[in-house]
């Protein structure tokens, strides 16, 4: 689905009505509509005020999963944690178990990398990969070579 045509609530909601309604579970009687299967959000974006935007368009009950790394002071309103009974997890995404056999894989030659990497630089190119790596169509991977003139 386009996200300028159709937001992310709103193609949830599309799937979230139970197709089994036997399998659902009994809603009291001051919500309204049909039961809805749970929503869970993953916000890997790590933008100020993201988290606290999700908390708002969110529907009741449902579980925010943080990937995003929000390098700056953020805030958000618990109120709207409160209402919505919303929960929030904060998650790193691999264990250092996990990135040391990755390392150890890659050294090895047991992971290509190559297809990764779409460009590289040197130190006096960084900023512009920056605004490179701003159209994903075009890179992934910028990697720096220092030696590289």
């Amino acid at each position: 689905m386009d996200p300028k045509a159709t937001t992310p609530w709103q193609s949830w909601r599309e799937v979230a009505v139970w197709r089994d309604a036997s399998r659902a579970p009994k809603l009291p009687p001051w919500i309204p509509g049909p039961p809805l299967r749970p929503a869970v959000v993953f916000e890997c974006v790590g933008v100020p005020g993201v988290l606290d935007q999700i908390m708002g368009a969110a529907p009741r009950g449902t579980r925010i999963v943080v990937v995003g790394v929000c390098m700056e002071q953020d805030a958000i309103s618990p109120m709207l944690g409160i209402v919505k009974e919303l929960s929030l997890q904060f998650v790193l995404g691999y264990t250092a178990d996990e990135f040391a056999a990755t390392l150890g894989a890659i050294a090895a030659g047991a992971i290509a990398t190559a297809p990764l990497v779409t460009g590289k630089v040197g130190v006096e190119g960084v900023a512009g990969a920056f605004e490179e790596l701003g159209s994903p169509e075009r890179h992934a991977k910028v990697l720096v070579e220092p030696w590289r003139s």
